[in-house]
Order: structure tokens, then C-alpha cells, then sequence
């Protein structure tokens, strides 16, 4: 009875969460960081609810900070990739004990009774003592130790410009468990994927640090009006105790040092904008010339994509180079102006791709690096006035390089499974913002900014996978995109048409096209006449079941299928060729066409 019983609810869980369901983790933890050895020590209680509709037998930790070590995975890693990993700037086998990191748990227990624990580096495995059935919670109780490491990948103290501590990735965090099963790829130094819940966390430090954190501070008047270096926290011993709670969060971040800077500004829709930074004379100017243009920017992403649904968000000095984390980023910040608002676009968009819609980074880091890519650029054009004709520039730039560098794979490649560390980058931001360019082009740009829209707000705090977007998309432009996110994710075939022969006659001119490389397009092809007139020629491809409404301002004739089949087409246009100037494919540059020297007609050249 009870197994038939089992069965019923995990149908119910099923068609309650008619898309994906999401398991739901609560932390309570306290954590005393030592400011003059770089320990730090802390409790964490997790209450865990197996939202699946299976039964599960074991769970799973990640201790990050155990990669940064002399012989570990990562340290291997980094030495037999096939070319050097750019983000890392020392030989880990290098480290001293004091630059090194570590993360210890002790006293493990479920519902109060020890558990049987593996220890594999970044990876804890726990055997349950009593398995979590669907809808079941369990509560795990732990005490944790560990050392700060020196930054040498997102996180660590001692930064080159001098912030004391960036603490990231700093405490055991469950592994998320998905319909994919456990996620427990061991930490190399890339992505990272993470289950929703609340945190509440209490930090021990000395009384002349000012900490920035994923959440809201619960205690501001306990150290200070203000939340505000201008007035130091008061406490005993020499700490204080500062209090957060970050709620429907994957992850939980801070950053802590004696020399910060503590703005606030407004944001839209009531968030409020915190910034951290060094109070350096060099600096000062450009963090705060940086706020107003923050605020624009969420607006942007707000108006494009959807509304930021927390009410505060920081931008933090520290770590090395710039990485998303709820609620904050951190940043490096002696940059120039331009160097300085281009980071925090790109960190703040990944709020909305990576910590409110948050795919597997691991399995599809292109969905959040690349989209956040594709979006950061617009924004940034809008917000600076930049005016640029073609803002995805160099994106498509970075792809048409990886395309023709020979070490390219499927975007689909686990993360930590790139022969090349140059593929993955290239892949993921890259390749990742021309998916969205290009889909832009094949179904109108108004209608991509329609699916994202429509993305965000079905699959938020949802882990979406790439047939979801997908599906998105074919309801909302009404055509058949299946084919489109196979070839260009699954794959590495490429786009590639040219115009072979113009060849007039008295009253019409044949154009002579040709498919050189394996994926297929609907091609825009655009006329200018020698009067001055212009006229484009859409052809559509059977494979998408119908063509996007014409999004210019010029006329549009829609010409028969291309089928993929055949890779020549003939185009005819009812105009003699002594009348023709110039004939271009993809006039728009959102077709991602590896070599474009063959995309052009001039009468000029001709003749």
C-alpha cells in the first residue's frame, strides 16, 4: 500500500510542477573568520526538501576551497590542458600553506544522527542514514573549518589591489539534484550550479572590517548607523557579528575589508544599489560615476528582460577580474571608466541568466556567459550613447576566430570537458551572444525581445534547459526552430553562402547562390539599384515551416524555399543586370556567415 502510495504522490509532485521540479535547501550558519591567520571556522544547519518525485539514498557536498592545493584536480588540470588557462596566473603546485585553501567538515548529522561520509577533495558524498522520500525533508547539521586561500580564481584574500577578502564558494554547499540526477562535477575552476533556498548567515570579524553581502542586513543598528564606515561597529573582544538573510538565493557571498567605501543609490522599481570599494583617491571618481549608470542599466535589463526580483544589489571591490554571485558581483575596481561600467553590465546582467533563470553553467554555460554577453552589449551601447551600428561586433568577431581555429567543439561539450581552454571561453561568451544575435535574424529582433520576456517569466527560478528556450521560441514567432538549436549547439557546423554568378538577360537577372558549409539559413538579400532604389529578397527554408514578418522600412519579396537539400539556389529578380549596382547577403550582419568575401555583387567590379 505504502508503494502504491509512493507512486500517486511522486504523479502529483509531477503534474504540480508541470515543468521542472526544484529541490529546496534553508541554511542557518555562523561563521568566525580570523583576520590575522586567514581560519576561519563556523556551524551550518541545512533543512533539505526532496521536492523530486524519487527517492534519495545519499546527497552530496561541495568543498570548493579544496581545489586551491598543491596536487589537486584542478592543480592536474591546469597543467595538461591542451593551452594555458588565462585565468589563472600561478602554478597551484606553487602555493605556500598560507596561500593555500581548504575546507573541512566535522560532525555530520541527519535529523541528529551521525552519517557515514566519502571524502573526495571538492566532493562530499553522504550515505543517508534514513532515505528522503518525495515531498520528505531532512535536516543536516555540520560544523566546518577551513582556510582562506590567496585569490588566485574568484575568491581568496589578499587581492591585487589590496581588499582583504572575497569569500566565495567559501562553505559546504549541496549539491543540486535535478532531473538530470546529481551534479557533482569535481571544482577545475569553471562553472557552477546550485539549488534555491534562504540563507541565514551570521558573521564573526573584527570590528574594523565592513562586510558586503548577498542579502539584507538584519543588524545595521548593532554596528553602526548607516550600514557605514563613518561610524565603527562597537563590540566586545575586539568582533562584531553582522547579520544577513538572502532569500531564494543559490549561492551566498561576501567580501570584507578595513578600507571600504560604502555608497548607496537608487534603483528602479525600490532596489536599492550598494557599491564597495577601496577608499583610494585614484578610484573614487569613476565608483561614482558608476552608480547612476548602474541604476540605468537594470532599468535596461528590466525593460528587455524582465524585473530584478530582489530589492538590493551590490557591487563589490574584490576577487580578480569580475564573477556574478547573488545579489552582488565582485569586481576588480582600479580600471578605467569604460573598463570599470563593461564589467559591472556583464556581472549584473548574469542576475538575471544566471541567478534568477540559472542554467546548469556546467552543461550549458553558453546559455547563461553567452546570453549575458549578447544583452550587456546592447545595454552598454544604450547607456554610453556609444551608437554603434553593429553592437555585437565582436562577439561575432570572437566567433568567426573560434570557427576557424580548428579546435572548436559543440557548445553542447561539458564545461570541464574542452580540449582548449580558448574553445570553451570562445564557445560560451562568444559563440553563446551570436546564438541570440542570429536568432534575432531568423525571427525579427521585436520578436526575440518578445521570447526572452516571455523566457524569463515562465522559467525563473526554474534551472531551464535549452529545448525550453526553444519551445518559447517557436510558440511565440510561430516557426520551426528545432533545427536551428541542433546544428548550431549540437554541432560545429558552420554558415557559410555565396553568390557564385549574376548573369542578365533583357528584362530579368538570375543570381546564382550557393550553401559552401553544412547549416543551413533563410538568407536576407539586399539590391541597390543604380537609380538609387533599393529593394531586399527574403528566401525562406523549409525547415522553419514559414518566414519572420519583414522588419524594415524597405520593400520585401518572399521567394520560394531554399531546400536544404540542395545546396544551389537561383535567385530572379525582374530587373535587367545594367540596372543593378550592388546585390548583399545579410545586409543586417546577424547572420553568422564565416566568409563573407563572396557575399557581395558590384557592377563596378564586373564590368
Amino acid at each position: 500500500m505504502k508503494t502504491v502510495f509512493s507512486f500517486f504522490f511522486s504523479l502529483l509532485l509531477l503534474s504540480a510542477n508541470s515543468q521542472y521540479w526544484q529541490q529546496a535547501v534553508d541554511y542557518s550558519m555562523e561563521v568566525d573568520l580570523d583576520v590575522e591567520t586567514a581560519n576561519y571556522s563556523g556551524t551550518q544547519t541545512l533543512r533539505y526538501t526532496n521536492n523530486s518525485p524519487e527517492t534519495l539514498h545519499k546527497v552530496f557536498y561541495h568543498l570548493y576551497f579544496n581545489a586551491f592545493q598543491p596536487g589537486s584536480e584542478m592543480a592536474i588540470r591546469l597543467k595538461n590542458a591542451a593551452d594555458k588557462n588565462r585565468r589563472f596566473d600561478i602554478d597551484l603546485d606553487s602555493l605556500t600553506l598560507d596561500q593555500q585553501g581548504f575546507l573541512n567538515v566535522t560532525g555530520l548529522t541527519q535529523n541528529g544522527v551521525p552519517v557515514k561520509t566519502v571524502f573526495s577533495e571538492t566532493i562530499l558524498e553522504v550515505e543517508l542514514n534514513e532515505p528522503i522520500g518525495p515531498g520528505q525533508q531532512a535536516t543536516f547539521a555540520l560544523r566546518f573549518d577551513g582556510h582562506v586561500p590567496d585569490v588566485i580564481r574568484r575568491a581568496g584574500k589578499n587581492s591585487s589591489e589590496g581588499v582583504a577578502f572575497s569569500m566565495a564558494q567559501w562553505y559546504p554547499k549541496m549539491a543540486e539534484y535535478d532531473i538530470e540526477g546529481w551534479n557533482t562535477d569535481p571544482y577545475t575552476g569553471r562553472e557552477f550550479h546550485g539549488v534555491w533556498g534562504d540563507f541565514d548567515v551570521k558573521i564573526s570579524i573584527d570590528k574594523d572590517y565592513t562586510i558586503a553581502a548577498s542579502g539584507y542586513l538584519q543588524n545595521a543598528e548593532d554596528i553602526g548607523k548607516g550600514y557605514s564606515l563613518r561610524e565603527k561597529p562597537k563590540a566586545k573582544r575586539g568582533k562584531v557579528t553582522w547579520h544577513f538573510v538572502a532569500p531564494q538565493v543559490h549561492d551566498f557571498t561576501w567580501a570584507a575589508d578595513d578600507n571600504y567605501v560604502h555608497d548607496t543609490y537608487p534603483g528602479p522599481n525600490g532596489v536599492t544599489l550598494h557599491f564597495f570599494y577601496k577608499n583610494n583617491p585614484e578610484i573614487v571618481e569613476n565608483w561614482k560615476k558608476l552608480q547612476p549608470d548602474t541604476a540605468a542599466l537594470m532599468a535596461y535589463y528590466n525593460e528587455k528582460i524582465g524585473d530584478y526580483p530582489y530589492k538590493q544589489y551590490s557591487v563589490v571591490q574584490g576577487g580578480d577580474g569580475g564573477m556574478e554571485y547573488a545579489m552582488l558581483t565582485l569586481i576588480t575596481g582600479g580600471r578605467n571608466y569604460g573598463s570599470l561600467f563593461g564589467v559591472t553590465a556583464h556581472e549584473l546582467a548574469h542576475s538575471w541568466f544566471q541567478h534568477v533563470l540559472a542554467t546548469n553553467e556546467t552543461k550549458h554555460e553558453w546559455m547563461d556567459e553567452g546570453f549575458t554577453s549578447f544583452i550587456s552589449s546592447l545595454a552598454s551601447n544604450e547607456v554610453l550613447k556609444q551608437n554603434r551600428d553593429f553592437p555585437l561586433e565582436g562577439s561575432y568577431r570572437g566567433y568567426y576566430n573560434l570557427a576557424a581555429s580548428g579546435v572548436e567543439m559543440p557548445q553542447s561539450t561539458n564545461a570541464n570537458r574542452y580540449a582548449h581552454n580558448y574553445a570553451y571561453e570562445s564557445t560560451a561568451y562568444n559563440k553563446g551572444a551570436v546564438f541570440l544575435g542570429q536568432l534575432g535574424y531568423l525571427v525579427g529582433n521585436d520578436v526575440l525581445f518578445d521570447i526572452l520576456r516571455a523566457y524569463y517569466a515562465e522559467w525563473k527560478f526554474k534551472h531551464p534547459q535549452p529545448n525550453d528556450l526553444r519551445r518559447i521560441a517557436e510558440r511565440i514567432s510561430g516557426l520551426q526552430l528545432q533545427w536551428y538549436l541542433t546544428d548550431w549547439t549540437q554541432t560545429t557546423n558552420k554558415v557559410d553562402y555565396g553568390i557564385t554568378s549574376v548573369e542578365g538577360g533583357a528584362d530579368t537577372t538570375v543570381v546564382s547562390l550557393k550553401r559552401k558549409e553544412l547549416m543551413p539559413m533563410p538568407l536576407e538579400i539586399l539590391v541597390v539599384y543604380k537609380d538609387g532604389s533599393s529593394e531586399l529578397h527574403y528566401i525562406p527554408i523549409g525547415l522553419m515551416r514559414g518566414e519572420k514578418t519583414n522588419p524594415y522600412s524597405i520593400e520585401w519579396t518572399v521567394h520560394k524555399d531554399w531546400v536544404w537539400g540542395n545546396p544551389i539556389y537561383s535567385l530572379v529578380l525582374n530587373f535587367p543586370k545594367d540596372q543593378i549596382e550592388t546585390i548583399i547577403i545579410d545586409p543586417s550582419n546577424l547572420m553568422a556567415d564565416v566568409d563573407k568575401s563572396d557575399n557581395y555583387f558590384t557592377a563596378s567590379k564586373d564590368e
